[in-house]
């Protein structure tokens, strides 16, 4: 396995220009959200969706005159809490995705190397079979959290040794946990008759159904994530040297790991317990934005942020707005970021990419 350097990027490049790039995409995003709720069945302009969304805010009815009364619902009640929560999804598995990576100084760690999707997915598979729905459209993202942080306490369980988490360890301890998981979930499928294809929907991931409580439900973790990954950013880029040199240099390497991966896992289980199964985005995102913006996690992780909620809108758009018809976002990203990802390792293997 290659180890991240943290002093160096893949093409050399000390990041030079990162506030234009950030500047960029944050404009790219705010286009994407407003481009993309105005695409579906019912088209809505980028203008009308500016004054729906301007009216909202100013609560100034004046500002909707002339409009089609259908419009507001649309946007307000069915689109932009869909849009949204991708954005904040998207954002939140590409930030663990670059700390995951820093962290275990492998560049294939994503927010499924713990084990914590598996978790996150037995969790709400349970709630699904049970026909559990004492906490209302909460009841599923509730148990796949649930299932999340259990699975994590058992992987850093089972990986401490002498006080500390190596990361072969962690790697060790999530492949095993999730590859129980996988299969209490076929077994789950099995049992589940007439639930079984609810089942198998939740798992291949959807934003399908989305309120404005799980845009504050997600935005409230992806938020405090990224706050506690920049407090530890410094510690991080000292840590891609090595847990020796690292201590050398005055970091507590067992706190730090501890504090960034527990914050990382949550960060993935609530956005995993409000999408479903969505894979690649922390795999691809970050390497995209380290060709970018440099190794240093200072710049990469608002990077990271931001064009990890643009992808995951753009998807979200494809499945919903342009394909002849709606499918889980979770397959889209894996037959498109799947082949994507082996050709860019492969020519990185091969030394013909910075990426």
């Amino acid at each position: 396995m290659e180890m991240i350097d943290p002093l160096k990027s893949r093409n050399g490049r000390s990041g030079y220009g990162w506030p234009v790039i950030l500047g960029a995409l944050a404009v790219l995003m705010v286009v994407v959200v407003v481009v993309s709720t105005g695409m579906g069945y019912i088209p809505i302009s980028a203008v009308e969706v500016l004054r729906i969304i301007a009216a909202r805010i100013t609560d100034a009815g004046a500002v909707l005159s002339g409009m089609d009364e259908t419009f507001p619902v649309v946007v307000m009640e069915v689109r932009l809490p869909r849009i949204l929560t991708a954005a904040l999804v998207g954002g939140g598995l590409a930030l663990s995705g670059c700390v995951f990576q820093g962290i275990l100084l492998n560049p294939l760690a994503d927010p499924y190397t713990l084990g914590v999707s598996a978790g996150a997915a037995f969790g709400a598979a349970v709630a699904l079979l049970l026909n559990i729905s004492a906490m209302g459209t909460f009841s599923i993202p509730v148990f796949a959290f649930g299932g999340a942080v259990l699975t994590l306490m058992l992987v850093l369980y089972l990986s401490a040794s002498g006080g500390g988490f190596s990361s072969n360890n962690l790697i060790l301890s999530g492949i095993i946990v999730a590859s129980i998981l996988s299969a209490a979930i076929s077994f789950l499928k099995y049992v589940a008759d007439e639930q079984v294809s609810v089942i198998i929907f939740w798992l291949m991931g959807s934003f399908g159904s989305r309120t404005w409580g799980d845009v504050g439900f997600t935005l409230i973790f992806v938020c405090l994530g990224l706050l506690v990954f920049l407090f530890f950013s410094r510690d991080l880029n000292l840590l891609a040297l090595g847990d020796r040199s690292a201590a050398s240099l005055g970091v507590n390497t067992g706190r730090v790991t501890l504090a960034v991966l527990v914050t990382a896992s949550l960060v993935t289980a609530v956005c995993v317990s409000v999408s479903g199964i969505i894979g690649f985005v922390g795999l691809l995102v970050p390497h995209m934005m380290r060709s970018l913006t440099g190794p240093d996690n200072r710049r990469l992780l608002p990077a990271a942020l931001l064009a990890g909620g643009i992808l995951m809108v753009t998807a979200d758009t494809v499945t919903r707005a342009v394909l002849p018809h709606e499918i889980p976002i979770g397959v889209l990203t894996a037959l498109i970021g799947g082949p994507f990802f082996c050709y860019i390792f492969r020519k990185k293997q091969m030394g013909r990419t910075s990426v």
